[in-house]
């Protein structure tokens, strides 16, 4: 099964679980979302990747820069591990972690949510790559990803129990859009992946195909 057919059958199951009101906000959103155009105006093929110095769950420090010394980088932005979304993408990307450091390339996984959060995330999935805190999505935002969410969406995640308060650090409206960016050892972005739909994924067999063309 495909990422995407998994995170679509997921999907179905969950979502008519959700009350109608929350899904109506969401849907709302969802759509207020893709009519903005936010993810055409993100950063795409040819353009260069903006440099960027965050913590990994580990508590060291990984640079763009770093990173691109070692080969061509698959840089992954995801909401955080409160979403499930998020995690079913996560673990296939882990799948198939050997196969993207046979090509020679490094993974690298980036969100909002605070350093104690994504060692959690790595533990419990046994990520083999990195996973870097965003706080305040001051990355995101240079690769054009960030935005915030609507008060009425906000408040639904939070009857969800999400606590983006506190799992974004004190910045809890600010997330990133889902992208995957495959990124040559120049630093030029030669693949990417943008959406507004959290559901959507790159999918792994894509991502390796694009290694394959450098």
């Amino acid at each position: 099964m495909s990422l995407n057919a998994e995170l679509r059958a997921f999907y179905e199951a969950r979502y008519p679980q959700i009350p109608a009101e929350a899904r109506k906000i969401m849907e709302r959103a969802g759509q207020e979302l893709a009519d903005s155009g936010q993810a055409a105006g993100a950063l795409s093929v040819g353009d260069r990747a903006p440099r960027f110095e965050l913590p990994a769950a580990t508590g060291r420090t990984v640079t763009l820069d770093g990173l691109l010394a070692d080969g061509p980088v698959v840089l992954t932005f995801y909401r955080g591990a409160w979403c499930p979304y998020c995690n079913i993408a996560l673990r296939a990307l882990q799948s198939h972690h050997d196969e993207i450091t046979a090509r020679g390339a490094r993974l690298v996984a980036v969100s909002p949510q605070v350093p104690d959060e994504s060692l959690s995330l790595t533990e419990k999935h046994e990520l083999a790559f990195d996973v870097l805190s965003d706080l305040g999505s001051d990355t995101a935002k240079q690769y054009r990803l960030a935005f915030d969410l609507p008060d009425d969406l906000a408040a639904v995640y939070d009857t969800f129990g999400f606590d983006l308060q506190r799992v974004n650090g004190g910045h809890p409206r600010t997330l990133p859009l889902p992208a995957t960016y495959v990124i040559d050892r120049d630093g030029v972005i030669r693949w990417a992946f943008v959406d507004t739909d959290y559901t959507a994924r790159a999918e792994p067999a894509d991502i390796l195909a694009a290694l394959a063309a450098l």
